[in-house]
């Protein structure tokens, strides 16, 4: 056997070069690149791999890890998971800087390669700079941490090892039914020790991506059980995305007159022009949405993962039967469903073709999503949002004024979402992540061009946005990109913008400034609870607790500091204007946006179930857990 003798890094580098994915006839390089921040556990064995030969990956200086893994995630994710960015970190903390990356991907099932440091195999200079020691079990360092939040795991210990555990890496990025986060750890030294590798390793590897076809018996279950039922809805998830079935979906739903409504991993597959396209369902859906998730007999949930924003907790579907098509037997078996454990584009076209005569009474579609465009033209005009409970209400009255004076501004978040989706072409693509942006985003963004809305909300993670509007941009350079996050989420993670200028990659960062974390102070307040730690002020020395005044930060320098052309908006004419530079502007851009706190949607009819205090002074907080439990008791058990 001939044999080649390489580093296991210089290898690991030359086997990721020969990676090829192929699907629906059409083949190309997996692995495109590799998002680096050196450190002492890794700059002398994959960095110098890197530096002597990177073959056709190109190589980008991440800012912290946990920023550039979400930023290679959200690259895979506009490829619908057909190709990737791999990332390197250090030994110990850099290594662990990736853990909140690698959860995100293998909740949203995104394939995301992670090669972090490792201590050293051979203990000797134990412990090492960084190293965690543990006196019941020397074999555990930081990345046993990975274990939990990863799809796949392994540590090389021996140069030869790398080769099996690169045959398991490939083949759980490219599984349809279960991809996710795959974490292979590096000991420093083995990075560079060599080992004679076969010459065939290192062949080219097509890992073609099949599309899982139905069982006949699953599509008959299917139409014998879709023919009791007058009222179907449809529910599109993120599968729809990856197996790029919106045109069958749509065909399907056309065909039988069925609304359509949308996860926020699925939205923006199917053109919200579409009349049959009633928009986002569950705690961040829509009112018209909601409403025909009610009114139907039978939810047929195509790659959903139906997780509890999507089902109201499993009370918006309680009463209802449930059809899926899904690749995951896993995702397919959910809420007892009927399951066609299939690509959801093979599925649904073989059942749409099997139902032939199907008939279905959904004459309403039309007066349901006018109604709920009559209710979006409310909240683009409103000045405060009146969807709130009492106690949020009468906090708003008091807070208002103070928040005014130290945003300066009388801008609602609502009016700037619906304000912002007509200035951006329709070809832009907007990401977001977390806060109250989800909600309104679901709600009130309408897409015509498909994939142009990028959610990262399986696992809502703040500081996901701006790192992914830079991966977004790395997969369509072509395209004008915007991050549209809260000034909580700016804080918790930014340091890609400089990534974004370096690789002169043009992002846009749309901040909305309310001074606080106000997706959970309306929560907090919504159950009970008076506002605590969650707006953004300062301690009052006398009372010992922060509510003081509003602490007013000026984003705009923040930018200006980086390098990013920036702007400072407090009205719509001002959001106007600064749009139109933002995309005259050859580099990235930050505008910074004041509005006003509980400016956002509310719910629509839909339950969401947190956990409240069974027992409380504040007969609020008793009152909600006692309609918590009356909520509960009505929602699907299983």
């Amino acid at each position: 056997m001939e044999t080649i003798r390489l580093t296991t890094a210089q290898a690991l580098v030359k086997f990721l070069n020969a990676q090829y994915v192929r699907f629906d006839e059409e083949e190309h390089p997996f692995v495109d690149g590799i998002f680096t921040v050196f450190g002492h556990g890794n700059v002398l064995g994959i960095g110098q791999a890197l530096a002597e030969d990177r073959g056709h990956l190109r190589v980008y200086q991440g800012r912290n890890e946990q920023g550039m893994a979400h930023a290679a995630m959200a690259y895979a994710k506009q490829h619908h998971r057909k190709r990737i960015i791999a990332c390197t970190a250090s030994v110990g903390p850099g290594s662990a800087n990736m853990v909140t990356a690698a959860a995100t991907a293998t909740a949203n099932e995104i394939p995301l390669l992670l090669f972090p440091g490792d201590v050293f195999a051979t203990r000797q200079p134990d412990p090492v700079l960084q190293q965690i020691e543990q006196t019941y079990n020397p074999t555990i360092s930081t990345n046993n941490a990975f274990q939990s939040v990863s799809k796949y795991w392994d540590r090389i210990n021996r140069p030869e090892q790398l080769m099996s555990a690169m045959l398991n890496a490939m083949r759980v990025l490219t599984c349809v039914e279960s991809t996710g986060a795959v974490v292979i750890s590096l000991p420093q030294d083995v990075q560079g020790e060599a080992g004679d590798y076969p010459i065939s390793f290192f062949d080219k590897r097509v890992h073609t991506i099949e599309r899982r076809m139905p069982t006949p018996e699953a599509i008959e279950q299917a139409v014998q059980t879709l023919k009791k039922h007058k009222k179907p809805l449809l529910v599109v998830g993120g599968g729809v995305r990856y197996s790029r079935a919106e045109k069958s979906v749509l065909d399907f739903a056309k065909k039988y007159n069925i609304p359509i409504t949308e996860t926020q991993a699925g939205k923006g597959a199917i053109s919200s022009n579409e009349l049959l396209n009633l928009g986002g369902v569950g705690v961040t859906g829509n009112l018209c949405a909601n409403k025909a998730a009610k009114e139907a007999d039978i939810i047929i949930g195509v790659g959903t993962r139906f997780n509890d924003f999507t089902t109201g907790s499993k009370s918006l579907f309680a009463d209802k039967k449930v059809l899926t098509i899904n690749a995951s037997t896993f995702h397919a078996n959910k809420l007892d469903a009927v399951a066609i454990v299939a690509d959801a584009k093979r599925g649904i076209e073989a059942l749409s073709d099997a139902l032939n005569e199907f008939q279905t009474s959904n004459e309403h579609i039309k007066a349901l999503k006018e109604e709920w465009l009559t209710e979006r033209i409310r909240l683009a005009n409103s000045k405060v949002s009146d969807n709130f409970v009492p106690e949020i209400a009468g906090h708003l009255d008091e807070a208002l004024k103070d928040y005014e004076k130290s945003l300066n501004t009388q801008l609602t978040q609502t009016s700037v979402v619906v304000r912002l989706n007509e200035l951006l072409h329709p070809t832009s693509i907007i990401t977001s992540a977390s806060g109250s942006l989800p909600g309104d985003l679901q709600r009130l963004w309408q897409t015509t061009e498909p994939y142009t809305y990028h959610m990262e909300y399986g696992y809502s993670c703040m500081g996901y946005e701006i790192a992914a509007a830079l991966g977004v941009k790395l997969a369509e350079p072509e395209k004008e990109v915007y991050a549209l996050v809260g000034d909580g989420s700016f804080l918790m993670l930014h340091s890609e913008l400089v990534t974004s200028l370096q690789e002169k990659k043009k992002i846009n960062i749309v901040l909305f400034d309310n001074a606080g974390f106000g997706c959970i102070n309306n929560l907090q307040m919504e159950n009970g609870m008076p506002s605590f730690k969650t707006e953004f002020r300062y301690r009052d020395e006398q009372l010992d607790d922060t509510v003081g005044d509003v602490i007013a930060i000026d984003y705009a320098k923040v930018g200006e500091g980086y390098g990013l052309k920036t702007f400072r908006v407090t009205t719509l004419e001002e959001l106007e204007s600064a749009i139109e530079e933002a995309k005259k502007s050859s580099i990235s851009t930050l505008i910074d946006i004041k509005v006003l706190p509980k400016t956002m949607t509310a719910g629509y009819e839909a339950w969401w179930h947190v956990g409240v205090a069974e027992v409380a002074k504040s007969e609020a907080i008793v009152e909600v857990y006692q309609e918590q439990q009356r909520n509960l008791q009505q929602a699907r058990k299983y």
